[in-house]
């Protein structure tokens, strides 16, 4: 990734975290923004659809900024299905 400019090795974080066998293990972990560019930077078809999803995901929060009657709307809804799920 270094090789392609990317600079998402220097936000990696290691953290000891529980593996299956109960030892603590250092594990690479990135912050929300860091796991968003590095989905980003997938060259694979397969993540396409991920990509798409997250594409449509931020352009209704971006809409919701413009427009909080659609966030209110969609809490709304959430708590519905929340009270009966």
């Amino acid at each position: 990734m270094t090789e392609e400019g990317s600079q998402l090795y220097e936000n990696i974080v290691r953290l000891k975290l529980k593996a299956k066998d109960g030892k603590l293990r250092e594990t690479d972990t990135l912050d929300t923004k860091g796991i968003l560019r590095l989905i980003e930077s997938v060259p694979s078809q397969k993540a396409e659809q991920f990509k798409l999803w997250l594409a449509n995901l931020g352009s209704e929060r971006i809409d919701e900024v413009f427009n909080p009657e659609i966030a209110v709307n969609r809490a709304v809804e959430l708590k519905v299905i929340l009270m009966n799920g």
